[in-house]
């Protein structure tokens, strides 16, 4: 039986990332380096933040940007920028090259022909982002509630009290490893496929820079979920102005659980 299309010609779902994966997979030599984790993670780290680095320049001459920033009234240097995006460099060649490099060694790369079906990879993709909420919102808790553990490895995260999208990675190499360490269990306990594993890696590194981007825009991801159940920025710009509330990266369920979801508008937005 021919399963390659549905009767109405359209591929069929297992079909319709194919082309993607070979694509992907042709670039296998690439893949399987070394180098490879280390630079896809920075490069697309960059590129997540480089459209809101770009309103970030603009909104000091553009008024009307003014009306989605969620502090206007602090906007961050390109001095600042700039050594927010250094200090990510330096960690990633410090820090997340030498790891991914013994996890590289410890599980080889594997490449299979087939791509995954799109519903499951769309599936397993947001039980990877409910997976690492919940492991990131126990981290996190623990790190406010121990006095110690705040003081030595999260409070720099927190230097950035109005944040922007070069603050998301500004942090201890020990806070940015256990990030990493849950960003590769998530889809490990699931046993994705490699596709899949790209497409959450993508999605998680997008959903954290939009976090912490400092704009409320029209077409930001929590507008897109009903009933509160994505805080977006306006949850956790909220977290580093109070430091109390919203520890969850994400979805808000584990804040409301917990008794710690505060969802007040944070700052004046500039007038309209």
């Amino acid at each position: 039986m021919n399963c390659s299309a549905r009767p109405d010609g359209a591929p069929a779902p297992a079909l319709a990332l194919q082309p993607a994966w070979d694509a992907v997979r042709a670039q296998e030599a690439l893949l399987r380096s070394p180098f490879f984790p280390a630079l896809f993670s920075f490069a697309a780290y960059a590129a997540c933040c480089l459209p809101f680095a770009a309103l970030d320049c603009l909104s000091g001459r553009v008024r009307a940007l003014r009306a989605y920033q969620l502090q206007p009234q602090a906007r961050p240097t390109p001095r600042v920028m700039g050594q927010c995006l250094a200090r990510s460099l330096y960690q990633h060649v410090v820090c997340v090259f030498p790891v991914t490099v013994a996890h590289w060694y410890w599980r080889p790369v594997r490449l299979p022909p087939a791509a995954p079906p799109l519903p499951r990879l769309l599936l397993q993709v947001a039980l990877c982002l409910l997976l690492f909420d919940a492991l990131y919102f126990l981290w996190h808790l623990l790190h406010h509630r121990v006095p110690w553990l705040y003081r030595t490895f999260h409070k720099l995260h927190h230097r950035h009290v109005a944040t922007f999208a070069l603050s998301t990675q500004y942090s201890s190499a020990w806070e940015l490893l256990w990030l990493g360490f849950f960003a590769a269990l998530a889809p490990a306990l699931l046993r994705c496929h490699p596709l899949t594993e790209m497409a959450f890696f993508l999605a998680n590194i997008w959903l954290s820079v939009e976090d912490h981007s400092g704009y409320d825009l029209p077409w930001a991801t929590h507008r897109l979920l009903p009933f509160g159940l994505y805080g977006g920025a306006p949850h956790h710009d909220l977290h580093h102005l109070r430091f109390r509330y919203n520890y969850a990266p994400y979805f808000t369920h584990w804040d409301r659980l917990f008794g710690t979801l505060e969802s007040s508008a944070p700052a004046k937005r500039a007038a309209e």
